[in-house]
């Protein structure tokens, strides 16, 4: 599938001189040829939607940037301008708000197909190392975006999260005063994050790039993770996978438009409709829910500096997945074990969603007999790195697969039809 020969041939003296010189429409024809494994199904939709999210985020956001005020005193009210002093400010300032959770919740549906069907595995692993680092990307331009409104759990929440950098050994404090560009949450910190997160959606546009580069050379993973064999197993991307790409990002952006329309702020925390004050702290200070897990890995230990570190390392461990699951077979459809295991995994991510929303308070209310929030924080967290560290490698060592498909083409047609179809091909 990488590196099949082009098709396109310039019609006209205008194409066919553009051709010589840089061969752009080339590249667009070639990608809309591109042989991709027929049995593909809507999982796999999820790529084009994402890259739709990505461009609603950043022209809703240069444009919202042209009137935003990144100044202590003049950030919330600007905010609140732009919702109903500036033309069409209250769509752009939902869209942007409301596509930044939907962003997220493609990305996770993404990534969750990705590890059922072994998309990480070889020759793809420098695809899914690219993954996570837009992953990473998008995880600090959402927490720099959420300080802009200036509201309360913008102030808190910059403080709390500049906090951790302190309690790095030797260097955090001089890190932390780095990122706040003084003592404390100020106007030199807003100024900073605004810049960054201004920045930071063109270094995830060029890590797409870079990540459907990657794609187009490998070839794309399929469901049953059998590597295309003949022309066969392989259908052109445009009309059969662009039809269908148009049909999920159409279901898809009617979910979006029915919270930007009627539930614009849903997904938002109330206490960010009040202007920060550093002498009112919150009674519960808390992330967006697409932070929610990471929260709680962070609130399962006593320990702050033992916190962060598995905070941390619940996304390092993503980088470094491709060599942790040893298994030859890429589809979990084909590993009875190792399935049961990843509904598991994502039942404790939801508990762990769960548990981050949690307040302080909530944390010692019993759930069940002896079991409190913060063992249930616990109890989810040793799993989600014990499916990574342990269960995958073992599994990875003594699993046995089902029997698989000889190629993507009797996996579609079934035996007998194929093979009458390929006799006649």
């Amino acid at each position: 599938m990488s590196g099949h020969p082009s098709t396109y041939e310039p019609k006209y003296a205008a194409a066919k001189w553009m051709d010589q010189r840089l061969p752009i429409i080339r590249m667009g024809a070639d990608f809309m040829t591109f042989p991709s494994p027929r049995n593909l199904n809507y999982w796999y939709t999820f790529g084009g939607i994402l890259a739709l999210c990505l461009v609603v985020q950043i022209l809703s956001g240069v444009i919202l940037a042209m009137h935003y005020v990144a100044d202590v005193d003049k950030a919330f009210a600007s905010v609140q301008r732009i919702r109903r002093d500036v033309p069409f400010g209250w769509l752009l300032q939902s869209m942007h708000a409301v596509g930044a959770s939907m962003f997220f919740l493609a990305v996770y549906m993404h990534m969750f197909r990705g590890l059922y069907y072994g998309s990480y595995k070889a020759p793809r692993e420098v695809i899914w190392i690219l993954g996570c680092a837009i992953y990473l990307a998008m995880m600090a331009t959402a927490f720099l975006g959420y300080t802009l409104p200036w509201g309360q759990m913008s102030f808190w929440g910059a403080t709390v999260i500049t906090g951790f950098f302190g309690a790095v050994p030797v260097v955090g404090e001089s890190l932390q005063q780095w990122l706040l560009g003084g003592y404390s949450v100020d106007n030199a910190t807003l100024n900073r994050f605004f810049a960054l997160h201004y920045l930071l959606p063109f270094v995830i546009a060029a890590l797409v790039g870079l990540h459907v580069w990657a794609l187009h050379h490998v070839g794309q993973n399929n469901p049953i993770g059998i590597s295309a064999k003949t022309k066969e197993d392989t259908l052109s991307f445009h009309p059969f996978y662009t039809v269908k790409d148009a049909f999920a990002i159409a279901v898809f952006f009617v979910i979006f438009a029915i919270f930007l329309f009627y539930l614009p702020d849903a997904l938002g925390h109330a206490d960010n409709y009040i202007e920060a004050d550093p002498m009112k702290t919150p009674p519960h200070i808390v992330p967006e829910w697409y932070f929610l897990p990471f929260y709680a890995i962070l609130r399962a230990v006593p320990s702050k500096l033992f916190g962060i570190l598995l905070m941390l390392g619940a996304i390092v461990v993503l980088f470094v997945l491709p060599w942790l699951d040893t298994h030859k077979v890429r589809s979990m459809r084909f590993r009875p074990i190792a399935k049961w295991f990843f509904i598991i995994f994502i039942v404790m991510c939801f508990i762990l969603g769960w548990c981050g929303a949690g307040t302080p308070s909530d944390v010692a209310i019993p759930i069940g007999k002896g079991m409190t929030f913060y063992v249930l924080s616990q109890i989810a967290t040793v799993y989600y790195f014990a499916y990574f560290l342990i269960i995958l490698p073992v599994l990875g060592l003594v699993e046995k697969p089902l029997k698989r498909p000889d190629s993507i083409t009797k996996a579609v047609l079934g035996e007998q039809k194929s093979d009458a179809d390929l006799a006649s091909a």
